[in-house]
Order: C-alpha cells, then sequence, then structure tokens
C-alpha cells in the first residue's frame, strides 16, 4: 500500500503541484481512508521526503557503480554519468519532476537531510573531473564548477523537455552532450 500511495501522490503532485494536493485528494484517488495514509506517513511533507530520499540515493548508487569502474577512463564515466541522469529521469518520470520542482516543500530538517547528498552527487562529479585533469585527459585551466553544474543542468532539466518516443534515444541524446562537454575539455 504505501507504494501504491506514493505512485498515486507522485501523480497528483505532477498534476497539481505539491501545494495544491491535499492527502484528502490522495485518499480519495486511493479510495482508502486517511487512517491507511498515516498508518505509512505522518504527514504529506513525510511522504515527499521519501520520494526525494528514494530518488537521490538511486542517483547516488548509480554514479558510486559508474565512478568504481576501473575499466573507464575520466572520458567515458562523465559519457555514463550524463546517460545515467538522462535514463533515471525518464525511468522515474513524475518522481523526478517532483524531485526537482518541489524541493522547497520541504523543511530544514528534512533539508538538512537531502540537501548533503544533492551536494554529494555534485562533488563526485567535481572530483570526476579533477581526476580527469590529473590524468591529463582534461585541460588543466577547466573550472571543474562550472562544468559540473553544466553537466547537472543539461542532464536534471531534461525532464522537462525529453521524450522517449521523440527522435533522439537517451543513449543519443547523452553522448551529444558529452561531446559538446568532452570536445571543449579534451586535452587532446
Amino acid at each position: 500500500m504505501k507504494d501504491k500511495i506514493i505512485e498515486v501522490s507522485v501523480a497528483l503532485f505532477e498534476q497539481k503541484g505539491f501545494s495544491e494536493t491535499s492527502i484528502q485528494d490522495i485518499v480519495e484517488a486511493l479510495g482508502v481512508t486517511k487512517g491507511t495514509f498515516y498508518y505509512y506517513f505522518n504527514s504529506k511533507e513525510a511522504l515527499l521526503m521519501d520520494i526525494h530520499s528514494v530518488y537521490i540515493n538511486s542517483l547516488l548508487g548509480q554514479q558510486e557503480a559508474i565512478l568504481n569502474d576501473e575499466a573507464k577512463s575520466s572520458a567515458e564515466k562523465v559519457t555514463a554519468m550524463i546517460e545515467m541522469l538522462l535514463v533515471t529521469i525518464r525511468q522515474a518520470g513524475s518522481s523526478a519532476k517532483i524531485f526537482f520542482r518541489e524541493l522547497s516543500h520541504l523543511n530544514e530538517e528534512r533539508l538538512a537531510l537531502i540537501l548533503p547528498k544533492r551536494e554529494a552527487f555534485r562533488e563526485n562529479i567535481e572530483q570526476l573531473l579533477q581526476q580527469g585533469i590529473d590524468a591529463k585527459e582534461f585541460r588543466a585551466d577547466l573550472d571543474i564548477a562550472i562544468v559540473t553544474f553544466g553537466i547537472l543542468g543539461m542532464g536534471n532539466w531534461s525532464y522537462q523537455w525529453y521524450r522517449p518516443d521523440g527522435r533522439l534515444s537517451q543513449h543519443e541524446v547523452a553522448h551529444h552532450f558529452a561531446n559538446m562537454i568532452l570536445h571543449g575539455i579534451s586535452n587532446h
């Protein structure tokens, strides 16, 4: 039932927004009582926190697998990271939209749990870029913070425009993005 509450809530949050969706809307859509909702979540914000936690923990796990792949160069890891962002955003669909769009509805205590994870994801990309500089794959004068925000912006914003049934697959889009970045930072 918890997964069903999350699924229905995500759809309602996407359609109406977090603020405009009430717990009553959620339970009516499910055909259950408020007691059922409160059995799993003590508030609508706790539900939103769960959505955020599941999404960022999934991203961090996938990112860690890419970073630990010793068979890949830094450039290959950048490409894999971009593709992972696109694939995850496509697969997560509405949850990804909620993750990016509704962060401001978490209180300070919950933000204190989510923001460090978001920062860790960003810092991991910065470390990857630094490794590429150290290995002389990337230019030494690279502004790591700006390139990192560029990667995150390209990947994270795709929830707004990317359509799986569009002209290009997520793999093709990821490679176009990676080529834009890598040809600008390649030391070759």
